[in-house]
């Protein structure tokens, strides 16, 4: 489990904390809830590919304290 911050949307690239670059995409239960995730959220939980490191999976974004999601 990985985390970083969405630099671009659709497709979601996401610098990780370790100073990798991914390609990911939204979990089939992020996507089920309509979770919406702009450019500045936190991802906390991403899944890497075995198969290919640049292409992950989101798991779970950080909630904004601020925000009414």
């Amino acid at each position: 489990m990985h985390g970083g911050l969405i630099s671009e949307s659709l497709p979601f690239r996401i610098p990780l904390d370790n100073e990798d670059l991914i390609l990911g995409y939204a979990s089939g239960r992020i996507r089920s809830t309509f979770i919406r995730m702009p450019p500045w959220d936190r991802v906390n939980k991403s899944e890497v590919s075995a198969y290919d490191s640049t292409r992950g999976r989101i798991i779970y974004r950080l909630r904004n304290k601020d925000s009414n999601d």
